[in-house]
């Protein structure tokens, strides 16, 4: 008796099934388009990308006055007594308005898709994220949308926190570490978890 072959020849091989069609009430990231958005011509978003990972989001010890310099030639507003720790990440620093003695903080990404705005004595710890950018979840074209920060004078932005879209951050409030603020926070409150929530009044002694 002969031995049937497992094997398939190629007349009886299986075409793979085309994939279903989209659901109601499903995302279709196929038909995804953020063509609206135009934060610059494409050669500066180009020449921006190298000398950040250049010059900001990196290890190497560039000193602050030639990053301060680099950024503000690309169009950031940057003050006076700014520091700027290694491997900062910064989307488009045309976007970036910074003030006087702000410190940021290593790993600090800024994601300013929309603008940016750090007031006075600003500090910003370790890993903190500015995140301007978010999709619209209720629509199953999964939009882009971007509204700016602002972070007012003296707030302080705890290590490994971040900060949503819209989020405006009034004067001397604190984002406790590893908070995730979704609304604003109020001039001098202390706001803790995820999301972050109002624990109590700042006091600053003289």
């Amino acid at each position: 008796m002969e031995k049937t072959s497992d094997r398939q020849s190629p007349s009886q091989s299986v075409n793979p099934e085309p994939s279903a069609p989209r659901l109601p009430n499903q995302t279709d990231l196929s038909r995804f388009d953020n063509s609206w958005y135009n934060p610059g011509p494409r050669w500066k978003i180009l020449l921006w990308y190298i000398s950040n990972s250049l010059v900001l989001n990196t290890y190497l010890p560039i000193p602050v006055a030639f990053k301060v310099w680099v950024l503000r030639l690309f169009g950031a507003k940057i003050g006076r007594g700014v520091v700027i720790k290694p491997a900062v990440n910064i989307k488009y620093p045309w976007l970036l308005q910074v003030g006087n003695y702000v410190w940021i903080g290593e790993q600090v990404w800024i994601d300013n898709l929309s603008e940016v705005v750090l007031g006075d004595h600003v500090c910003l710890s370790q890993g903190a994220m500015l995140l301007t950018g978010n999709h619209d979840y209720r629509r199953s074209t999964f939009d882009l949308t971007a509204r700016p920060i602002t972070i007012d004078n003296g707030v302080w932005i705890g290590a490994k926190s971040v900060v949503c879209p819209g989020v405006r951050c009034q004067s001397h409030a604190v984002l406790a570490v590893n908070s995730v603020a979704t609304k604003p926070l109020e001039a001098y409150g202390i706001y803790q978890g995820n999301p972050a929530v109002w624990i109590r009044q700042r006091e600053i002694n003289l």
